[in-house]
């Protein structure tokens, strides 16, 4: 499986913000630390914060930070969350897509195989992959 930029960025900030709970950082933190767009990065903290994920506040001190513990956070709803309305492969999108055939086996393993992921995920939390927090003056 290949996840989407929205995702792994997505997953990138939250590892970055499981490292340090009880901050609250910026967007533009956050992007500059790992080179992605701001503006893709906002509308990442949109979601997360409109499921509940992360906490925001604007003004000096604002930011955003996680919700909960990381620990509460598994892996395998962040991912269903990011991923929302992306399909596997074309033809799981809600339309149907283009299936090669009426009577296409691979379809059939494909769903088991995003399960079967899914269901890895669902066995780790954000905790498990909590980037360490940085270096005093590498911040």
């Amino acid at each position: 499986m290949r996840l989407t930029s929205f995702t792994d960025y997505g997953l990138r900030a939250l590892m970055r913000m499981a490292s340090e709970p009880n901050r609250a950082f910026s967007t533009a933190e956050i992007a500059d630390e790992f080179d992605v767009s701001r503006h893709h990065l906002n509308k990442i903290m949109q979601r997360l914060a409109r499921r509940g994920i992360v906490a925001t506040r604007r003004g000096a001190g604002g930011g955003a930070m996680l919700a909960r513990p990381a620990a509460e956070i598994g892996l395998g709803d962040l991912v269903r969350l990011l991923e929302q309305d992306q399909a596997l492969v074309e033809c799981f999108s809600a339309d149907g897509g283009c299936c090669v055939t009426p009577i296409c086996r691979l379809k059939h393993k494909l769903h088991y195989a995003e399960a079967a992921f899914l269901a890895e995920l669902d066995r780790a939390t954000l905790a498990d992959i909590a980037l360490p927090p940085p270096a005093a003056g590498m911040a």
